[in-house]
């Protein structure tokens, strides 16, 4: 089984699977994208475990990603909100349905479709360069090392 953190990996990927790379924890962000704030919903939506679901929640809370707030008293109630790095994960979240929309869909076709609200037009998920604002397809690409990258001590050499 794998370790729960990647403590010798300096990369925002493997940063970023730790936090939301477990199980059941992208399909609640989903569906909190889609405006479900509430245990019960997530419960029902997901059919997920309800000791799994706590757990993913009080983490997605932990991480900053949503917040538990009050929305009852007597009995105390609470439902789960995107915070508003939460709420940048529907870049991401979109990127990987529409992958799966090509790749992996049935034969109906996608289950859900992404509009802009104002002109119903499509929505598409794409790398744009800021400089000039072109579309970069992935061959077009460069990652280099940045400011965080940490490099490697060299082995030693047996002699």
């Amino acid at each position: 089984m794998l370790g729960r953190t990647y403590d010798d990996q300096v990369c925002s990927i493997a940063r970023t699977l730790e936090v939301l790379g477990e199980r059941w924890t992208l399909l609640i962000v989903r569906d909190a994208l889609l405006g479900l704030r509430r245990f019960d919903d997530f419960q029902e939506s997901l059919g997920v475990a309800r000791n799994v679901l706590t757990d993913r929640l009080r983490r997605l809370v932990e991480a900053g990603v949503m917040e538990r707030v009050p929305y009852q008293q007597r009995p105390d109630r609470y439902e789960y909100q995107l915070t508003a790095i939460g709420r940048e994960l529907a870049v991401p979240v979109i990127g990987l349905m529409h992958w799966g929309d090509r790749h992996l869909a049935g034969p109906a076709g996608a289950p859900r479709l992404t509009r802009h609200k104002d002109c119903g037009g499509k929505i598409h998920t794409r790398l744009t360069c800021a400089k000039c604002g072109e579309a970069v397809p992935p061959a077009q690409l460069s990652v280099e090392p940045g400011p965080g990258l940490r490099t490697r001590p060299a082995r030693a050499t047996a002699r």
